[in-house]
């Protein structure tokens, strides 16, 4: 059997009808300003940066992440006001709820020890986002973008009850499995 290396990575995904208004936000700013990198995934919140795994061993990777998840308890989150990252990367903020970071250091330390995956300096330095806009936003465009955002800024709350892990194929990120927390 070929080993083929493919791309994951571990993240929160609203539920509709916020998936949908978040999507229409990023399709606004495509249509507005040409923006279109972060329509390559969907609207989420990451918990474990991209990482290379084993497409042989995937059924068995979701099922240690399966193991993991479900000592987990879901929580609610809230969305809610624009910010940036420099003059580059614009997202709309999350209220970083401890049951969220907790969560997101039990899973580092996991994917540590269990999947033995390298620890990145954006795991540690963890800053929880969504990401609106990014990589193809022109220097001279961004404070229009801001402006723009903060005046279609989406504030909203929703319970967290699974994960999903995300995989890379064709250039775009899927949802290729939704794994459960416990209630």
């Amino acid at each position: 059997m070929t080993k083929v290396m493919g791309k994951y990575f571990l993240a929160i995904v609203p539920d509709e009808p916020i998936r949908g208004m978040i999507t229409g936000l990023k399709e606004q700013l495509r249509a507005s300003f040409g923006i279109k990198y972060a329509l390559k995934s969907p609207p989420h919140i990451t918990l474990k940066m991209p990482f290379v795994h084993n497409e042989n061993k995937e059924e068995e990777l979701v099922k240690s992440l399966r193991g993991f998840f479900e000592q987990e308890k879901s929580f609610s989150l809230s969305l809610g006001g624009i910010g940036s990252f420099g003059n580059r990367v614009a997202f709309m903020k999350v209220k970083y709820p401890p049951e969220l970071k907790y969560c997101q250091q039990r899973l580092i330390a996991f994917s540590k020890t269990e999947l033995k995956k390298n620890i990145e300096l954006s795991d540690t330095n963890y800053h929880p986002h969504l990401t609106l806009a990014y990589r193809d936003v022109k220097k001279d465009q961004f404070r229009l973008v801001m402006d723009y955002l903060k005046m279609n800024s989406i504030r909203d709350s929703f319970k967290v009850h699974q994960v999903f892990l995300l995989k890379k194929v064709d250039g775009l990120w899927e949802m290729i499995k939704e794994i459960q927390l416990s209630n």
